[in-house]
Formats: structure tokens, C-alpha cells, sequence
């Protein structure tokens, strides 16, 4: 995983629904999925499913909605998940939200549904929808959900979620039904949200139904007994013989794709009823059919029913060894679609059945970048690809180069089986639309991101505007379609390797640490990584800062040759003599142009590479703090910064792997750390268990963070010397008072006498998965809740074991550290030197 950074420009594009096909190697489709998707071509009904979260959609429904109801069908997720815990890396907040939105799509990808989001950011835990509604600015957020519902046009709502529950939830899923039941009222007004009537109509939905489910009652029997006359039942286990996949498996691949969250699935098989309430809107005669009483064909346009007889005859007829015997027909409906009124069903079906009739060519058409970015003004060589795999006469007329008034004009016969490739050099327009994430380009609140173009809210990612259209004659029926310009490369492992291309800033300027800490007067040496967009990049760099600090020099020349060049800068930055907290930021000027934006580069295998840029920052803080001991052993578990934030107030930090694990090795160490849910994650670690704690026993300090009581790697009585019960115990709300119920400590006493003042600054929560019970050899060393909650005492608890302390704390201290916050830093130095005080 690397860094990066990008500028602030937003682009027009005129989408209705965008999903992320970037770097995506493209997908050869079988006779089985033209049939189904020639049987999709002839449903015109829509369907919306509506939560909170990444991870929240009920993949079972969204599977049978798509691909046995054959419905458009999309997730609306009102956030993208920042405020989760990762548990395949280090990124949290906006990058892991950039990581939860591609494994959200790549969900759909498998079940077949859309993705679209809100403005939402995911804050963190919240214990009830009024606080959740608040800090999300409710108007503007619903303003969202009614721009979603309108562009998407569905027949039928379905919530996840309670939008009336009395019960203890999460107030982000109460928050998303209650924005969804208001919307539903809304959505035809043209008095309300009237600027989105430029892009969009007024819509109606016939129905918003719950997804309901035993555990909205509190068990499978108290389920059983409850009125169902309100609700709707579908067998949602059906089993796809042309798939030879059952639906709850595509569920369970789908859901799987949570791959930061743990959320791999095992597929059940056979029957699984799924339960629908009636919220609003019509109840349906058959309650066995949620669409029952929607007309779903084509019957429901003016001029659709030849169409659809059309479709019906290409089903019917629909030969699975020779798929372009279907062509003549397929031409036959796309040019009466074409036909129709310009309109949203239009604009679907035409761009469905491109695919069927591509398809059915056995056409494979790319166009790919010789480097995988580029600036605007920039030059770019394509190479494209096209073969057509049938025997259907085809002639490819000409190619497009999009967004440029650019063209090639072919005039070219695509005979059976026989691929033709051509080279063309393009330059991109100085005013080319950047790729990265267009939700985190400007600052955005706590619970709010920042997009001012209307046409961008919503869409799971940056439309990529740089396309090739290959116009055809296929069949003697003028066709266009477009392709996304991509980047590939062979991996010597891999095989193929697809990359999205990008369009970036010239320039990129990575702090190389996000927090910078001085326990002292004395000075810090701050490195900035330069890295070139294109070639000759030469300017001047500098450190924008707070008043009271210093730097030196005041600026840095530099000449970079080569793209992708890097070079590393370093200025040496004075704190002042007090304790404060402040930021700076790396400016850097090429002729009238300036930059402060860094780039950080994600990469996983079960995803796009992602190219995310930002605005580069750092935290300085200059704080009171006193320390003992030097040496730390960490133990890393689901990734988290804390080893980079102590290194930054002076201690040594050992990684520990499986062979440092012996004991005569582990005593050399002041103090143990186990990451954060490293118990969850770490598979190696009950074969460690007794090493740790004897550690403990001959004089060490072991301070293990927080876990869930989930999955555990290890039996749960094994954690800790003692007994303990890891819950599900939270305090949500950062600002909650902390009361300390141990002041004459250690911990509280040494070698920072901790108050209350050191609980100020906190960001996202207190902490999370505290212990609710433990043994009377540990001691409480603070107590905090949220509103109208009982006390929660668990969340550090200390005991003597042997001659050594064992820890176990679930406050946010991976938060905390690499935010920055004085008093974590005071704390957490604390508990290092618990042995150490004399």
C-alpha cells in the first residue's frame, strides 16, 4: 500500500447509474448468461434496497430480485462505511470507506444488482437515529435519498431497517428507514428539492416494504407469533440450473466480498423464505409476488408491445450453440428501441441489449493506455483491440475519442475470428476531469462529504470520461458502443493484470508521517516525498505552518526529469514552548500553479487498484510528556499505525513475528502491545499464549487492545491470566465523560499525572468491546458511557500478574494515537512504563 494526493476540480458528466467496470478484466458472457439476460431484456420493473451501510444490503433479496425477478435492482447504501474497523489493513475512515465502496461493487458484480450512495459520512457507532440524523444534516441527506428514488425510478422500496423500532440499535440503520419512509412521500413533489427537476422527473413508488426478520422480534418464535397480514413471503433459496447455483450461494459470494469487515460466507442450500412488511402503498392479491399488480413488461411504454414480442421470439427461439443466429431479431429490437422517446427505460435497454448483441458476436473490443496515467494537456498512446467471433457481417465504420473531437475513420470488415489492432496518440484537453474519489477531494464534515455537482451525488465512484467508441455496421444496422481506456500489464504470477487509468495532478507532495510528536523543545526533521505526475516537473516547495512554529529552510527547489520520479525533501520543524496541537501542509508551486494534494495508492488482490488523492496534511503536536522505558515489542493483528506513533516519541518498535516469540527473546522487551483485534486475526498467537503470559509473570508488561468476542483465534478463557468476558459494551460518543475511579494509579500518576483535561480532543469514540465482567485481581481504571447508559467500566482494566502487568483495554487508542490526541499519548505512555515506576 502507498500514498497520494490530487486537486480539487469537479467535472461535469451526464450518467444514469455508473458502476465500476475499471480494471476489471471484461467478461466473456456464456450462452447461459445471454439467455438470461435476453429474459431481462423483456422485464421493465425496478426495485430499490435501502440501508445504512456497506455490509447492511440483504444479499439474498438483491440476488433474487436480479436475477430470478430479472428487476433493476440497486443498493442504495446512505454511507460508505469509514467510521468500520479493517481488517485486512491499516486504512481507516475516508480510505477505508474508498475500500468499502469497491467491495461493495464488486458485491454486485456477483449478485447482480446496481450501487449508489448518499452524501452519509459514516461517523462512527451511534446509539440512536436523533444524534445520527443530527450530525448527518437530516435535510441534506434526505435531499439524497429523493435525488436517488427519482434518478433510479424504482416500483418498489425495500428497508433494511425498522424505521419505528423502540428496540437498542444502531441509529445509522433507524436513521436510514426513517429517511427512506419520508422520501417515499416526497419524491413526487415538484415543490420539494426542486433544482434536481433539471436532471431528473418526479417519481412515484407504489410500495416501500420492510425486509423484516426474526431478529427484529428477538427470536424465531416470538417471530412466529406475531400478525403476518401485512406481509409478503418469497422463497428466496430458489436453485439456477443455468448457473448450476443455487441463489442463496451467489448470496453468500456476494456478502463475501466484505472482506475489511470478516465477513466471509458459507452458502446454505434449499429453501429460505424471506418476509416482507407492507409499509406504505398498496398491499398486493398475491402475497407471494412483490411486484403483483405493477405492469413489468413491455406493455408499459407506448410502443413497447412489438418490442417485447420481438424479445419473445429471441428467447423462444434462442439457440445455446450458436447465439448469433438470435442477431437478426436482436438488431430488429434494438433498432425499435431506438425508436422510442428518449426516456429512462429507453436509455437501460438500449445499453442491455448492446451487451446481448455484443454478446452474441462473441466481440471483444478494448482500448489500452501505454502507461497507466497521465495529466491534462498529457499525451497518451492507445492501443486498440477489436475481434468479432461470429459470423454476422460487421464493419467497423469508425472510432470516437471521448471527451475529444477526435475520430478515425476505418471503414474496416471484422471478418470471422480475425482480430484487428491499431495504434493512435492522443492528447487530453487541459480542462480533462481527474479519476480520483470525487467525495473526498474537499474536507468534509463530520457527518457530512462535500459534492457540489448535483450529477456526481450518489455515484459509487468518478466516471471515467476518457473513452473510445467503436461505431459499427453490424448486420447492415449502424451500432455504437464505448469502451473505458484501461491500463494492463502481464504479471509473472498473475497472468493479465488490469489497472483503471487515471488523470491526475502533476505533482504530488506525501508528508512521509501523519502525526509528528514532541515530548521536548527539540526540533524534528519532516520529510516530504515528491513524487512527478508527468515529465520536467521543476519548482519550488515549502511548509505552510501555524504561527509559533518554525521552519528551516523556508524553501526547497526542485527538478524532477522523469515521471513517476521521486525524490524526498527534508525541513526541520521547531515546536513552540507550550503544549499545542496544529498542522502542516507541503505547498508546492510550479510556475502560477500551486499544489498541496498527496497521493495514496490501495491495492488489493480482490479489488481495483485505487489511486486516491488528497489533501496533504500532517498533525503536529507539542506535548507534556515524560516516558520510561525504550524498547516495545508489537504483535500487529487486524493493522493499525500505533507502532509509526510511538516511534515518534522515541521508542524503539520491534514487529514481533512467529519466530521472535521464544521467551528469553520477548524479556528483552520494556513492554508487549498486541494490535487491535489481533486475537480475531492472528492464528498464531494460542501457540504464543503461554510465552505472553509468562512474560508477564517474570516481570513484563503485556497490554493487549481490543478484540471482539467473535471469532476468536483462541479460547476466550485463555486471553488474560484472569477471568474476563469481552461484550459488545461501547461508548459511541467521543466527547462522553471519563471518570477516573483509580486517580492514585499508576497509571494515572505515572510519569504523567493524568486528568480530566486529558479526555479533550478525542476523535470518533471512547472505545469499544469492553469487558462487562473480570475477575477481582483486575482493576477499573475508568468509567465512561454514552447517554441514559449505565456506567461502562471495563474499557482498561489492570491487573498484577507475577511480578508484571497484564492490560486490557478497549479504548480507541488506534484511533486516538494517529489523530494526535495529547492525552491518548500521555495514557498510553502510562501504561508502557507500568513497571518501570520506582
Amino acid at each position: 500500500m502507498k500514498r497520494t494526493l490530487n486537486i480539487l476540480f469537479l467535472f461535469f458528466v451526464s450518467v444514469l447509474f455508473l458502476q465500476n467496470t475499471a480494471a476489471q478484466a471484461p467478461k466473456t458472457l456464456t450462452s447461459g448468461d445471454l439467455h438470461e439476460k435476453i429474459q431481462k431484456l423483456q422485464v421493465l420493473g425496478s426495485v430499490l434496497y435501502l440501508a445504512a451501510h456497506p455490509d447492511d444490503e440483504n444479499t439474498r433479496m438483491i440476488a433474487y430480485l436480479s436475477n430470478h425477478l430479472k428487476m433493476n435492482t440497486a443498493y442504495l447504501s446512505l454511507t460508505r462505511g469509514d467510521g468500520g474497523q479493517n481488517l485486512i489493513g491499516s486504512e481507516i475512515r475516508e480510505l477505508l470507506g474508498v475500500i468499502r465502496t469497491e467491495e461493495l461493487l464488486g458485491a454486485r458484480r456477483i449478485d447482480g444488482g446496481q450501487q449508489m450512495f448518499t452524501r452519509a459520512n459514516d461517523f462512527g457507532f451511534s446509539k440512536n437515529p436523533k444524534e445520527t440524523l443530527e450530525i448527518w444534516e437530516q435535510d441534506e441527506v434526505l435531499a439524497d435519498v429523493v435525488w436517488a428514488i427519482r434518478k433510479f425510478q424504482p416500483d418498489v422500496i425495500i428497508n433494511r431497517f425498522q424505521h419505528n423500532s423502540g428496540r437498542r440499535t444502531h441509529g445509522h440503520h433507524t436513521a436510514s428507514a426513517k429517511l427512506s419512509y419520508k422520501a417515499f412521500d416526497l419524491v413526487g413533489d415538484k415543490t420539494k428539492f426542486p433544482k434536481q427537476l433539471k436532471y431528473v422527473n418526479t417519481w412515484q413508488p407504489k410500495r416501500l416494504l420492510l425486509n423484516t426478520s426474526w431478529w427484529f422480534y428477538g427470536s424465531r418464535e416470538a417471530f412466529d407469533k406475531i400478525d403476518k397480514s401485512k406481509m409478503l413471503t418469497v422463497d428466496a433459496g430458489v436453485f439456477y440450473p443455468i448457473k448450476g447455483k443455487s441463489n442463496n450461494e451467489i448470496a453468500a459470494e456476494s456478502r463475501s466480498m466484505h472482506k475489511c469487515q470478516g465477513m466471509g460466507s458459507t452458502p446454505s442450500r434449499g429453501s429460505q423464505l424471506e418476509y416482507l412488511e407492507l409499509i406504505k402503498g398498496d398491499m398486493p392479491k398475491n402475497k407471494n409476488d412483490i411486484f403483483d399488480g405493477i405492469n413489468t413488461t413491455w406493455t408499459r411504454l407506448r410502443g413497447g408491445a412489438a418490442i417485447g414480442k420481438v424479445l419473445a421470439e429471441v428467447e423462444q427461439e434462442f439457440n445455446y450453440g450458436n447465439p448469433a443466429a438470435s442477431l437478426p431479431k436482436l438488431l430488429k429490437a434494438y433498432q425499435l428501441i431506438s425508436g422510442l422517446p428518449d426516456g429512462y427505460w429507453k436509455k437501460i435497454k438500449l445499453k442491455e441489449i448492446k451487451e446481448v448483441i455484443t454478446g452474441c458476436m462473441g466481440l471483444f473490443a478494448e482500448a489500452k493506455a501505454n502507461d497507466y496515467s497521465t495529466t491534462p494537456d498529457g499525451e497518451v498512446e492507445l492501443s486498440m483491440e477489436i475481434i468479432n467471433r461470429s459470423e454476422v457481417e460487421t464493419e467497423l465504420v469508425m472510432v470516437e475519442y471521448l471527451p475529444m473531437e477526435l475520430d478515425s475513420v476505418l471503414s474496416v470488415q471484422l471478418e470471422k475470428n480475425k482480430t484487428f489492432t491499431f495504434n493512435k496518440k492522443i492528447k487530453l484537453p487541459t480542462d480533462m476531469p481527474l479519476t480520483s474519489p470525487y467525495w473526498i477531494r474537499k474536507k468534509a464534515s463530520l457527518g457530512m462529504y462535500s459534492v457540489d455537482n448535483q450529477q456526481l451525488i450518489g455515484l459509487p465512484n468518478t466516471p471515467r470520461t476518457f473513452k473510445v467508441r467503436f461505431e459499427l455496421r453490424v448486420g447492415g444496422v449502424p451500432i455504437s458502443f464505448d469502451r473505458e481506456v484501461i491500463y494492463k500489464k502481464t504479471d509473472p504470477v498473475k497472468g493479465e493484470v488490469y489497472r483503471p487509468f487515471e488523470v491526475t495532478i502533476p505533482i504530488f507532495a506525501n508528508l512521509t508521517e501523519k502525526v509528528f510528536v514532541f515530548s521536548d523543545n527539540q526540533p524534528k526533521d519532516v520529510n516530504v516525498l515528491l513524487k512527478s505526475g508527468k515529465k520536467n516537473v521543476k519548482g519550488t516547495l515549502e511548509l505552510c505552518f501555524a504561527e509559533g512554529w518554525k521552519v528551516e529552510p523556508e524553501r526547497i527547489d526542485f527538478d524532477l526529469k522523469m515521471k513517476g520520479e521521486e525524490q524526498i525533501f527534508t525541513f526541520k520543524l521547531f515546536p513552540p514552548k507550550n503544549q499545542e496541537v496544529s498542522f502542516v501542509t507541503p505547498l508546492v508551486k510550479i510556475g502560477n500553479e500551486s499544489y498541496t494534494q498527496e497521493l495514496v495508492v490501495i491495492e488489493y488482490d480482490h479489488m481495483p487498484t485505487q489511486t486516491v488523492v488528497r489533501n496533504s496534511e500532517a498533525k503536529v503536536v507539542k506535548i507534556d510528556l515524560k516516558k520510561e522505558g525504550e524498547n516495545i515489542g508489537y504483535i500487529m493483528g487486524a493493522g493499525d499505525e500505533i507502532p509509526a506513533n510511538l516511534k515518534q516519541i522515541g521508542y524503539h518498535v520491534t514487529l514481533l513475528e512467529d519466530k521472535d516469540m521464544n521467551l528469553s527473546n520477548l524479556q528483552k522487551y520494556d513492554a508487549i502491545i498486541l494490535g487491535i483485534r489481533a486475537y480475531n486475526t492472528n492464528e498464531r498467537l494460542k501457540f504464543h499464549q503461554d510465552n505472553l503470559l509468562k512474560y508477564v509473570e517474570q516481570g513484563g508488561t503485556l497490554i493487549v487492545q481490543y478484540n471482539t468476542n467473535h471469532r476468536l483465534k483462541i479460547a476466550s478463557e485463555k486471553i488474560a491470566p484472569y477471568p474476563l468476558t469481552i461484550s459488545r459494551d461501547r461508548v459511541a460518543v467521543e466527547e462522553a465523560e471519563v471518570r477516573i475511579l483509580k486517580p492514585n494509579h499508576h497509571v494515572m500518576t505515572y510519569p504523567n499525572k493524568i486528568t480530566s483535561k486529558d479526555f479533550e480532543g478525542w476523535v470518533q469514540e471512547r472505545g469499544l468491546y469492553f469487558p462487562n465482567q473480570w475477575d477481582k485481581n483486575f482493576e477499573a481504571i475508568l468509567s465512561s458511557h454514552d447517554p441514559n447508559e449505565p456506567a461502562r467500566d471495563g474499557g482498561l482494566l489492570v491487573a498484577k500478574y507475577g511480578k508484571g502487568y497484564y492490560v486490557y483495554t478497549g479504548y480507541s487508542w488506534f484511533r486516538e494515537l494517529p489523530a494526535g490526541v495529547p492525552g491518548a499519548y500521555r495514557i498510553f505512555t502510562n501504561l508502557i512504563s507500568l513497571g518501570k515506576r520506582p
